[in-house]
């Protein structure tokens, strides 16, 4: 009887320090605890060793360090009607906790859909050109209306790159053809300019030739006739 009650006792503290352990909660430096009992928002939970209720209570831990999301790659038409793919980066970083868990399921998730929509629009509103070479105006523009529109998600856009912009098929293909052409141009006017240069430096040699060897006929006659007048001068 004695040893049936020391096994009850044992398993009943075993139970208990199960319970307990559940009930405790480490939050790390970098991470937000969020307190929530039979369904009702209790408050914050900072780092730190912590113990709450268990069973009844749970805590959801919110990152709050720069995350680096992926903007997959989608196809998009540009004002000129040119097919494009393009991908982009976004660095959020959550501010507020309780919107980043209470005001939207999955922030990471409805920012990247966000991007992808809103960089659509904004590729969509300009020319193949202006997206090749306004990459820094179309970054700063779309990091803006995401900033702007994940604040109701306790959500801070940092920053945003596009990452590559893609022409696709027969686009890429006549762009191509026309960085050749541009580069066989300048060969053209390259080799023009040399040839232009190696005339003009044939053309001063030739001219610095005849004047010095006008100028070596010229001391030629001189000397003769300085020559002959010195003869002269000695017979007279």
């Amino acid at each position: 009887m004695a040893f049936f009650e020391t096994l009850v006792t044992l398993f009943l503290v075993i139970i208990i320090l199960i319970i307990f352990a559940r009930g405790v909660i480490i939050v790390q430096p970098y991470e937000q605890g969020l307190q929530i009992r039979l369904g009702s928002y209790i408050g914050r939970m900072n780092p730190g060793f912590r113990w709450v209720i268990p069973l009844i209570t749970q805590v959801v831990k919110i990152d709050l360090r720069t995350l680096v999301m992926d903007v997959p790659s989608q196809e998009v038409i540009t004002k000129d009607n040119s097919p494009t793919n393009v991908d982009a980066i976004v660095y959020i970083r959550v501010i507020d906790p309780e919107k980043a868990y209470f005001e939207v399921a999955n922030y990471r998730m409805a920012t990247v859909a966000l991007a992808q929509t809103t960089l659509r629009g904004i590729i969509g509103d300009m020319e193949l050109d202006e997206v090749l070479y306004n990459r820094e105006s179309i970054n700063t523009k779309l990091r803006d209306i995401l900033d702007r529109e994940t604040d109701q998600w306790g959500v801070k856009v940092e920053r945003v790159e596009i990452k590559e912009v893609d022409p696709v098929g027969a686009v890429k293909q006549a762009m191509t053809e026309q960085t050749a052409a541009e580069r066989e141009r300048r060969a053209a006017i390259l080799r023009a300019d040399g040839e232009k240069r190696s005339a003009i430096l044939k053309a001063e040699g030739l001219k610095k030739s005849m004047i010095l060897e006008a100028e070596g006929e010229r001391q030629s006659k001189i000397l003769k006739a300085e020559g002959e007048r010195l003869s002269q001068i000695l017979r007279a």
